[in-house]
């Protein structure tokens, strides 16, 4: 067992910077929920900035997030249009049926990556005998499909589609900044035109707590009365908007050093026996791969977790890396090493040749 794990689970697993700890130690703190603390205030100002919009909300989780922003734009008895791998659909525990009385329409796309085309199929009009669909939802990084980005023109259109259909549309942009470094583009130009965005704070950012929604000044009124029945009134949340400000500014300058060591463990795993991986898929930081056998990743994660790799099985096949600040280039060829070496046995156990 390594003396440090080396931790590929997920871009959420970060400690915070010294700078950060010094910041949130000396923090400017008041009651939020009477909009009285500083920091904050100065974290909602800076995000609404960033993003070119009138205002901005600090939420405690990017689930929360999305969770308002859905509710903002639909109606109980409506459908969200999304991508059949989203992240509002698989894992933020079915809160759009609970929270807004929506189901979401789950739409399969090439890659993970909805086009128009894919939508507008999709849509539902009023007074039909379904449910009429009430916004539609993308994923930029798309998670589960490997950190795939999608670029300024598909966006474009998704946009200009929805506003001739009259239809809100919500990002989930946990990892806009990662999908801005890859396409050499700033969040404001990337997100143009979306209702609401969220986006995290503490992926690859790298803060210890939060995200952030941007919209509307109306908009983000209304939301901090559904962040408090989502009970995500936090008070003197200052200690925590002080370690977010220092990741706005300093978080996204390490990403592409994170997109640099996913290539790498991906290439290393396009070279082993028994994976299969879609190398055109790594834009980010996300490495997806499946096992050959078509089965065996849990076994495979606990037995690299013996070994200080920690891993996400994703599927019966599927394993998950994600790099961040707390992972080196070292770290990742040792990585793939031991990833190498305990697939290897997996296939002699399992009789492969």
């Amino acid at each position: 067992m390594m003396n440090q794990a080396i931790d590929l689970r997920s871009d959420t697993v970060t400690r915070p910077t010294p700078a950060m700890r010094a910041a949130m130690a000396a923090a400017e703190v008041g009651d939020d929920v009477y909009g009285e603390d500083p920091t904050v205030n100065l974290l909602e100002l800076r995000a609404a900035e960033l993003f070119g919009r009138e205002a901005a909300l600090f939420v405690p989780t990017g689930t929360m997030g999305n969770q308002i922003a859905i509710r903002l734009h639909t109606h109980p008895g409506q459908e969200v249009i999304a991508e059949a791998r989203a992240h509002i659909l698989d894992y933020e525990m079915a809160t759009t049926a609970v929270f807004s009385g929506c189901l979401i329409r789950a739409v399969p796309a090439e890659g993970g990556i909805l086009t128009w085309k894919h939508i507008e199929a999709a849509i539902q009009p009023w007074g039909n005998f379904r449910a009429a669909t009430g916004l539609i939802e993308i994923e930029n990084t798309a998670n589960l499909a490997g950190g795939r980005v999608s670029d300024l023109q598909v966006l474009d259109e998704i946009v200009a589609g929805a506003k001739e259909r009259k239809l809100p549309t919500h990002l989930d942009g946990a990892r806009i900044f990662n999908a801005a470094v890859a396409l050499n583009v700033d969040v404001q130009t990337l997100t143009r035109g979306f209702d609401t965005v969220m986006f995290c704070l503490s992926k690859g950012l790298g803060a210890p707590v939060g995200s952030m929604l941007v919209g509307s000044a109306e908009l983000m009124k209304r939301a901090r009365i559904f962040r408090k029945a989502l009970g995500g009134g936090m008070r003197q949340a200052g200690v925590l908007a002080a370690a977010g400000l220092i990741a706005l500014e300093d978080g996204p300058k390490g990403l592409a050093n994170d997109h640099a060591n996913a290539r790498l463990l991906a290439e290393a795993l396009a070279a082993m026996e028994g994976v299969s991986i879609d190398l055109d898929s790594v834009e980010t930081n996300i490495v997806i791969f499946r096992l050959a056998a078509g089965a065996g990743a849990p076994e495979l994660a606990a037995r690299l977790k013996e070994r200080g790799v920690l891993v996400n099985a994703v599927g019966p096949d599927a394993i998950r890396l994600v790099t961040h600040r707390d992972v080196s280039r070292k770290d990742c060829l040792d990585a793939a090493e031991t990833l190498s070496e305990e697939i290897e046995a997996g296939m002699r156990t399992a009789g492969v040749k």
